[in-house]
């Protein structure tokens, strides 16, 4: 019986080898747990279509919006952990969303790290006619109007909403939450003066800025946005500590053999060092990560230290989905 097994064992192993030394024999799915549309969309898209001359076969980019992206993301969670149907997204829609919904996943328990993706920060933006000119005049404007002091977000536990929480929490303020569909009609609602302020994703709103319809305040990074250099970071405007990076990520189901795992690496990789790739990603505002934070294990590291803080930030908050 020993050696029966012993052999059933050998078997196994010999088959998930051979199927990880020809992978990929067949179409790769692209899970994005987000409408189609949008900047993230048309970045992934940018990155698959690069992948399919290093992989040797078609991306197929599958979009399932919904639940804050709960949806789309149990769909890989669930699939067969052989690297044919991956899932890319946001820190929103995998860190964020893991804590302010309910999700039949974990996403350090049920997935493999792939690889990190190009990156955009958040910034705080206002109507135009808002009194104050920086954010630390924001800041003592908000403590001035203790509550009264109106903020937009997409959802009323998405990103921009957590980003608000956590400006108040560094910084001792308050605003009224004004939830909204999407980042479209938050925005317009910024333009037309119908809602005071946003931590908005940065991509979204730079057209409004650059045309002098809406205000920019600071941007959420350490360094200042490369597509927007006139516009200070946090720390620079006086308010540290205040750091929001909307990430991207790619994720394989949990049990995905390794070697497969490595060649989906290997081929964001490349990617994100194709020139014209490059060029078309930092067109769209977003920044691609240095080579050392691209691997496996350097994304698993940064996923689980990115879990533990959002985690602690949003339990604290009591934010939810809705």
């Amino acid at each position: 019986m020993k050696r029966g097994l012993l052999a059933a064992c050998c078997m196994l192993a010999s088959i998930v080898a051979a199927q990880a030394q020809s992978f990929p024999s067949k179409p790769i799915t692209v899970v994005i747990p987000l409408a189609a549309g949008g900047a993230v969309d048309a970045m992934v898209r940018t990155m698959t279509e690069a992948m399919r001359g290093s992989l040797g076969q078609p991306i197929l980019v599958e979009n399932m919006g919904g639940g804050g992206g709960v949806i789309g993301i149990t769909r890989v969670a669930r699939a067969e952990p052989d690297g044919y149907t991956i899932s890319v997204g946001t820190w929103g829609t995998h860190v964020v969303n893991a804590f302010v919904f309910s999700p039949p996943y974990d996403m350090i328990k049920d997935f493999e790290a792939v690889a990190l993706l190009p990156s955009v920060p958040h910034w705080f933006i206002a109507r135009k006619n808002l009194p104050p000119a920086n954010l630390k005049e924001l800041v003592a404007y908000m403590k001035a109007n203790d509550g009264k002091v109106t903020a937009a977000s997409v959802g009323a536990g998405g990103s921009s909403a957590v980003c608000a929480y956590y400006l108040g929490k560094l910084t001792g303020t308050k605003t009224t939450l004004v939830p909204y569909r999407g980042g479209a009609p938050a925005l317009q609602d910024i333009v037309a003066g119908n809602v005071d302020t946003m931590c908005d994703l940065a991509a979204n709103s730079l057209s409004q800025v650059k045309a002098g319809n809406i205000k920019a305040y600071a941007v959420t990074s350490k360094k200042r946005w490369f597509a927007a250099p006139d516009v200070p970071t946090v720390g620079e405007a006086g308010v540290p500590g205040v750091e929001v990076i909307n990430w991207l990520g790619a994720y394989a189901p949990k049990g995905t053999p390794k070697d497969v795992v490595a060649k989906l690496n290997a081929a964001f990789k490349a990617a994100m060092a194709d020139p014209v790739v490059r060029q078309r990603i930092a067109d769209q505002g977003l920044e691609i990560p240095p080579p050392e934070q691209q691997s496996p294990e350097a994304f698993a590291a940064y996923l689980k230290s990115e879990m533990d803080k959002w985690g602690a930030v949003i339990r604290e908050s009591g934010i939810k989905g809705q």
